[in-house]
């Protein structure tokens, strides 16, 4: 399954939102200008913003698609959840990152493109998925991980990372003779 998972990892999520739907958009919404119009420098600046944008955003959905392969030994697509939690790498900053990805390369499109629809892309993929983890997602979350994912949710960021990264005490109790 090794390959295959990865592979399924991307293509669910991070493929559709990322690519497929803006290219539609784009394709449907002709008036569309690199940079928007802007007088030099301010288009170099909204250029570089977007490049920096979507170089974070893809390399977010790069490391979250291994992690959550090869740590939870799952994938982003609902028939291949991750079997255990992931809270390594990035994961130990924010609690979606690879929906940040998703979010950072959606907007720099946005920048990079001078495109409205696709800001409002933006904004209706942030505003879906909030509701979806509130509504959905952590309660699931908190049934399958139990102890170990309240304690992540108690101390990781759902949006904005945290400067330190969390790392998780254990639930296991101490062995008396060992102290």
């Amino acid at each position: 399954m090794g390959a295959l998972r990865y592979v399924k990892g991307f293509v669910f999520e991070p493929f559709l939102g990322v690519f497929l739907v803006p290219f539609l958009i784009l394709l449907f919404y002709i008036p569309m200008n690199f940079s928007w119009i802007l007088e030099y420098p301010l288009n170099v600046l909204a250029t570089a913003a977007a490049v920096l944008l979507l170089s974070i955003g893809v390399a977010l959905l790069v490391v979250t698609t291994y992690l959550l392969a090869k740590v939870g030994e799952g994938s982003a697509a609902p028939w291949d959840p991750p079997k255990y939690l992931v809270i390594e790498g990035i994961y130990r900053h924010v609690r979606n990152p690879m929906v940040v990805g998703v979010l950072f390369t959606v907007l720099g499109e946005a920048v990079l493109f001078g495109s409205v629809p696709l800001f409002l892309l933006f904004v209706a993929l942030f505003l879906g998925n909030h509701i979806l983890f509130i509504k959905q997602e952590e309660p699931e979350l908190l049934e399958r991980f139990g102890e170990e994912y309240k304690q992540y949710l108690a101390n990781v960021p759902r949006w904005l990372p945290r400067l330190r990264p969390w790392i998780a005490q254990s639930t296991e109790p101490k062995n008396e003779s060992e102290e």
